[in-house]
């Protein structure tokens, strides 16, 4: 099968490639394979020789501090159209695991064929490249919103982010998001406890920020959620 509309549809985004160079990604030759929630999409210990890309679904970037399993640390989510393993193009493992967050459907390239594209390609290269500054990017303001923000406006940051992204490749709209993610999650994402984050939820509620019912959240009042977070998309638009 061939890869997935929303990928192209990121690339399109980006700029620099023209509907040439757009039609010959959009005819690689790809696997997909589907994960259920809390499976390992990517392990760390795995040789990579195929360059994944999210269709559907969430995913999470984990690191076990001191290879203890038990203790995880989720530093990046992916949605879809992300590359989860960008990294593998120039090395030979990661250093932590993907993991599902819900029900998830991954593609898969092969290296030698999307080579095949860069190689003869500069402006495939640069986009490419600017998909990874755009994770260091999101990372960056994690650690900002990690220091400077307190638990109801780091995960109204959080909201604003994912929504933004969402958006950005049509899988969110009108306000709303699906968001697969126990509180268990996003105490491990924002470095909060459960309790912590339960009250932050509370929040958003009392002041009418948004509507969160189980997975799905609706973004009520998207200007005061973006004020309490000091939202500004800025960093998200070079990816």
């Amino acid at each position: 099968m061939v890869i997935n509309d929303l990928f192209i549809r990121r690339f399109r985004r980006s700029g620099g490639m023209s509907e040439e160079e757009l039609a010959d990604m959009g005819a690689l030759r790809c696997q997909r394979q589907s994960f259920r929630p809390g499976e390992v999409i990517v392990s760390r210990d795995q040789p990579l020789d195929r360059l994944r890309i999210l269709a559907r679904g969430m995913a999470a970037r984990c690191h076990y501090p001191h290879g203890r399993d038990e203790v995880r640390v989720i530093t990046a989510l992916h949605v879809p159209g992300d590359l989860v393993d960008l990294e593998g193009l120039v090395q030979r493992r990661l250093d932590h695991d993907i993991v599902a967050l819900g029900d998830c459907e991954v593609e898969a390239v092969d290296h030698h064929a999307l080579r095949e594209l860069t190689d003869g390609n500069p402006a495939l290269s640069r986009v490419l490249w600017g998909f990874s500054l755009a994770d260091a990017a999101i990372y960056r303001q994690w650690l900002v919103a990690a220091a400077s923000l307190r638990s109801s406006a780091h995960l109204a940051h959080l909201i604003c982010e994912l929504y933004t992204r969402l958006a950005q490749v049509g899988a969110a709209r009108n306000r709303r998001l699906y968001l697969p993610l126990l509180q268990r999650e996003l105490a491990e994402i924002l470095g909060y406890s459960s309790i912590h984050i339960n009250r932050a939820v509370r929040d958003l509620r009392d002041r009418e920020l948004v509507r969160w019912s189980g997975s799905e959240i609706a973004i009520l009042d998207w200007d005061g959620l973006r004020r309490l977070a000091h939202f500004d998309p800025g960093y998200l638009e070079g990816g």
